[in-house]
């Protein structure tokens, strides 16, 4: 797979053990999985019960999970400069695709271990893991242990909890928090960018805090969010997923991709330089103006609008996304202040 990207890689080990198996069937699995992650998920049993239901899960849902918590990640390691980890613990990690995103954005050697409840996703997880370009996931460690109260972790510089807060009763998803800031340096919480991903991301955020840990991301700042408040906004992101030819054919979709929303903190141990602002919409490009929507320390929520009169701030407003860190990194870290505009309502 020399030349390839990690998420080309993915992609094609996916499709490879997809094609092996083949796709009779896998469509009913999906369909049931997605309903169940809409629903109410039951705790006393994992989601994922046999190899079907980890290939169907694999195909429509593994993707979007690493391109998310790549996401997240790439923002971390903006943030960390030149801190790498030497340990990795994924929680509830499924199939890996946060071990994916995380060997896409640091590839030096660690040590790598992945835990879930899910005896078929372990050994998926592991016989993917397999086929990738990056020793890493080759070398990494996969173990069955239940994800909740009585969670068992070792210490690590890294520690990824995505996509399964959502899975877990209050009491299950406090001892998840409370064992990761124990052992974790570094802790990156994600979940879907629905209004309910987002209040469990605001319960896991005054978790972290709580435990004297500095936020990282997305917030710009360690005071109260200031979207929460809102009747009908909340903070999330967005991530482009391509999409494979299983993946359309599971889903019915022609695309050839999508985008995965998401909402996220993370946090860690030692105080690292923040974003001063963070991008919270599509910025709205015209001709000579950008428009933001910015959440910054000084301000919290607010609109700005930079004009082609600012030179090098409007080049870099017309490179800003959704999502990233504002100024961008090295630019002026006065920008915000400068471009205050009016609040939000």
């Amino acid at each position: 797979m020399a030349g390839m990207t990690t998420s080309d890689e993915l992609r094609a080990v996916i499709e490879s053990v997809l094609a092996e198996q083949g796709l009779r069937g896998l469509a009913r699995e999906v369909e049931r999985l997605i309903e169940t992650y809409r629903g109410t998920i039951p705790t006393d049993k994992p989601v994922l019960r046999d190899r079907s239901d980890v290939l169907a899960y694999a195909a429509y849902r593994m993707p979007a999970t690493f391109g998310a918590v790549r996401s997240v990640l790439s923002q971390v390691s903006e943030s960390m400069g030149d801190w790498s980890p030497t340990s990795h613990i994924d929680i509830g990690g499924g199939t890996g695709g946060a071990v994916w995103a995380a060997a896409a954005i640091w590839p030096a050697p660690r040590e790598t271990l992945v835990l879930d409840w899910a005896q078929p996703a372990v050994d998926l997880g592991r016989e993917l893991a397999r086929g990738a370009g990056s020793g890493i996931l080759r070398e990494a460690r996969w173990q069955r242990q239940v994800i909740g109260t009585g969670l068992v972790l070792a210490d690590a510089d890294l520690m990824t909890i995505s996509y399964v807060l959502g899975e877990l009763a209050e009491p299950d998803r406090t001892a998840v928090l409370t064992s990761a800031v124990q052992h974790g340096q570094v802790v990156a919480v994600i979940e879907p960018g629905t209004p309910a991903g987002y209040r469990r991301i605001l319960e896991a955020r005054r978790h972290l805090l709580a435990a004297g840990m500095n936020i990282l991301a997305p917030c710009p700042h360690e005071g109260g969010c200031p979207m929460e408040a809102a009747a009908d906004d909340w903070c999330h992101f967005a991530a482009r997923i391509n999409r494979g030819s299983a993946h359309r054919s599971l889903k019915g979709g022609s695309l050839s991709h999508e985008d995965e929303k998401f909402a996220y903190v993370v946090a860690s141990r030692t105080r690292f330089p923040r974003a001063a602002g963070r991008v919270l919409r599509h910025p709205l490009i015209n001709k000579g103006m950008v428009g933001l929507t910015l959440c910054t320390a000084e301000d919290g929520l607010g609109r700005s609008v930079v004009s082609k009169s600012k030179g090098p701030v409007y080049r870099d407003a017309r490179k800003a996304g959704w999502g990233d860190a504002w100024p961008p990194p090295g630019a002026d870290r006065d920008a915000p202040a400068a471009l205050r505009n009016e609040p939000t309502s």
